[in-house]
């Protein structure tokens, strides 16, 4: 290849270079060099202190790094294992990044990205991330890191000989891998026969697997929308979309339960739900009367026992964007008038609670992967709440939006990294924000 990408040690797609594995970076890979320039590779398969022949697979822009997959491990670290999953490996599913060490190595591993997003971009200093006791614990539900996921997209894919091949995704690929069995998968999931079984009729693109705490799992048949499909089939990317009516399931958090469209957002790992939930509520303390508001709120999972705890006297109010999800919220906290769902954007409700002069006691965020961003964050900190929980599912997010809310006199007090995406880099934080003393 020549041209901008090219790196300017030469390295090229389908080279193999011997590299000296450095320390893990957030994404599932681990950092290495190469040359006298010191050529950064972005590593997958490997782990921190391995030798290893890595296969550059794909330049990043501008040249300034390079991916690679370790083809061939020289000197092994002693937490490397055999993936237990015959499709983990280099050009094989994508689904997981860690198979390849202990599940303890994989804890730490992502401790440890936790910890570097907190100093390079959270800002703060390793001595107040090393007094935070950052750790990353497993949740209940899952087997040595196996057995959990609870939502599977199997993908099809029609190929031009011909054949459909119904599977995994590779890694930063649309290409299907045949798979029977998925490791990490629930049960239930595997026990549709969705893997392995039968290719489904076109137009079918994917199939959503959902094995929800209540009742038997479904699968819901997903196509490419009208507009695109003849673009679909010469390749174009796509979002697929059901292709009729998506049945309704039933999750269980402790006493309470909640109904959901089958496509819906709900935590994938069976413990994740009742975990978070624990902690949120041991952290705010919710008190009887205090009004409490519930950020990117979904059908109401932390809204509901905050109305529980708060009471009568007290004030719920759930802000979800997605209008499906805000309506199942308010018929989750319909026997509790003084809790209230709204379908609104976040930063809007926002904006009409601090133009109203309101206060909030408690605060629950919630945000997708991009993060809560810094007017939310703004917004959250002048209602002046005594106590803001956030949970994130990016630590690079989460460490962004703590310097900003630092900025405003939020303060990072309490963190728990929790493991509910075993066998994969993605991982949960819970963060405990206070104003300042």
């Amino acid at each position: 290849m020549t041209g901008p990408d090219r790196p300017a040690t030469g390295l090229d797609v389908g080279d193999v270079v011997t590299v000296e594995v450095g320390p893990v970076a957030h994404g599932g890979h681990c950092v290495a060099r190469h040359g006298d320039h010191g050529q950064v590779l972005f590593v997958r398969h490997a782990l921190p202190g391995e030798q290893v022949r890595a296969l550059v697979t794909e330049l990043g822009p501008g040249g300034r790094f390079v991916r690679a997959d370790a083809v061939e491990v020289l000197e092994a670290s002693p937490d490397r294992v055999t993936p237990p999953c015959p499709y983990a490996g280099p050009g094989r599913c994508g689904g997981c990044d860690w198979q390849h060490a202990t599940p303890a190595a994989q804890r730490d591993l992502k401790a440890a990205v936790v910890t570097e997003q907190l100093v390079r971009l959270g800002g703060l200093t390793p001595a107040q991330v090393e007094a935070l006791r950052v750790r990353c614990e497993p949740v209940p539900g899952d087997t040595e890191g196996l057995g959990w996921r609870t939502r599977v997209e199997v993908a099809v894919e029609r190929r031009g000989d011909g054949s459909t091949v119904t599977g995994l995704r590779r890694h930063r690929s649309h290409e299907v891998v045949p798979v029977d069995r998925c490791l990490i998968a629930h049960a239930s999931v595997d026990a549709t026969g969705v893997l392995g079984g039968p290719p489904p009729p076109a137009p079918v693109v994917a199939l959503d697997v959902v094995a929800p705490s209540v009742g038997e799992p479904v699968v819901v048949p997903l196509v490419a929308p009208r507009r695109i499909r003849g673009a679909a089939r010469r390749g174009a990317r796509h979002t697929p979309v059901p292709s009729g009516p998506v049945p309704e399931v039933t999750e269980r958090v402790g006493e309470h339960r909640f109904t959901l469209s089958a496509r819906g957002f709900w935590q994938v790992h069976p413990g994740a739900a009742a975990t978070f939930t624990a902690q949120v509520m041991a952290w705010l303390d919710p008190q009887a009367g205090e009004r409490a508001l519930d950020l990117y709120a979904g059908v109401g999972l932390f809204a509901v026992p905050l109305a529980e705890a708060v009471g009568s006297t007290g004030s719920v109010l759930a802000v979800e964007a997605d209008r499906e999800a805000a309506e199942a919220a308010a018929r989750h906290l319909a026997e509790r008038p003084w809790a209230q769902a709204v379908a609104e954007p976040t930063e809007r409700a926002l904006d009409r609670l601090v133009a109203q002069g309101e206060r909030a006691d408690v605060v629950v965020l919630d945000p997708p992967r991009s993060g809560a961003g810094p007017a939310v964050v703004a917004a959250v900190a002048a209602l002046r709440p005594r106590a803001v929980v956030y949970v994130a599912c990016d630590p690079a997010a989460l460490a962004r939006d703590l310097r900003a809310a630092r900025e405003h006199g939020l303060e990072l007090v309490g963190l728990r990294v929790l493991d509910a995406f075993p066998m994969t880099h993605h991982v949960e934080c819970l963060a405990l924000l206070r104003p300042h003393a």
